[in-house]
């Protein structure tokens, strides 16, 4: 019985492929008897037109800026941070990224305790720096720590900024 049954789903499965493609035959005539279109051809690229930069009264924005140049081109007051001195470890991580979670009052001053990303407790005193825009700690109270931050003020300058992490609850 089991054989019977074996041979007739064989049997079936042959009978399905069938050699009648008649239908398929005909589509490819259909296909190849289409006229084909014309193809468009390929555009001709525009012509290149040069523009000539006339700076007027304005420095030459190519060349580069000398020490002997007028002083409207350089922003030399105001705040910059000082490029020189050595980054401290809370420097490398944004502001929004710390967590303030407690305070050390001893007798030389308050210290602050700082957790950085990488789980890490720092102890921060005034003066020292924090956070990715040159943050100077300026005060430091039981729930907060009051900074200053520089940053660009996208004419050449820095500007000075308050900022502030407080204590997480």
């Amino acid at each position: 019985m089991i054989r019977f049954c074996l041979v007739a789903a064989v049997v079936l499965s042959l009978t399905a492929c069938g050699s009648d493609m008649s239908d398929l035959e005909q589509y490819v005539a259909e296909v190849k008897a289409r006229k084909s279109k014309a193809i468009d051809p390929i555009p001709q690229p525009k012509q290149f037109e040069s523009f000539a930069y006339d700076p007027g009264e304005r420095r030459d924005p190519f060349v580069e800026l000398r020490n002997d140049q007028p002083a409207t081109a350089i922003v030399s007051s105001g705040p910059r941070p000082d490029l020189n001195r050595n980054r401290e470890a809370l420097e490398e991580f944004p502001l929004d990224a710390l967590r303030m979670v407690g305070t050390i009052a001893a007798p030389n001053g308050m210290f602050a305790l700082v957790r950085a990303p990488d789980g890490v407790i720092h102890r921060v005193t005034r003066k020292n720096h924090m956070g990715q825009n040159y943050g100077e700690v300026v005060a430091i109270s039981e729930s907060e720590i009051s900074l200053l931050e520089l940053v660009p003020d996208g004419f050449g300058g820095w500007t000075q900024r308050p900022a502030s992490l407080t204590l997480a609850e």
